[in-house]
């Protein structure tokens, strides 16, 4: 879990345990019914917070990380086809066409996350075909 992210989180449950430290402090030094409505006001507020965050949450774009690490390594968020990678590399064959455009039958599906580490990696989100990866090394 990335640091912001449990920072987030730390400073959530901190808020919620002193909401339910002073709703029971209320409802013990002042009395049951302040303490009552006390707790609806509270309680509303973060359900229309909680809305206005999932609202917010549906609205973004679906998006993944590409991320290379190393000497020559190589990260695609999708295809990979018909590339030469590396000294004296060839490819004698025509490229794999691309996937027919998005329709009913072919959904548009989120970016997917893809990292490749170490020197040579190569990583892909979808297919890898048709590539001459390597010294010397040739697809006919």
């Amino acid at each position: 879990m990335p640091e912001a992210r449990r920072r987030v989180m730390w400073a959530m449950a901190a808020m919620c345990g002193v909401a339910v430290v002073g709703l029971v402090l209320i409802a013990v030094l002042v009395d049951l019914d302040s303490a009552d409505r006390t707790a609806s006001v509270v309680g509303a507020v973060v359900a229309l917070v909680g809305l206005v965050l999932s609202v917010y949450a549906l609205l973004q774009a679906p998006g993944g990380t590409v991320r290379a690490y190393g000497h020559g390594a190589a990260a695609a968020g999708g295809n990979i086809a018909g590339n030469a990678i590396g000294a004296s590399s060839k490819v004698s064959a025509s490229p794999v066409p691309a996937p027919p455009a998005t329709s009913p039958t072919n959904p548009v599906t989120p970016a997917p996350n893809v990292e490749s580490r170490g020197e040579g990696a190569v990583a892909a989100g979808g297919d890898i075909s048709g590539n001459a990866i390597g010294d010397d090394s040739e697809v006919r």
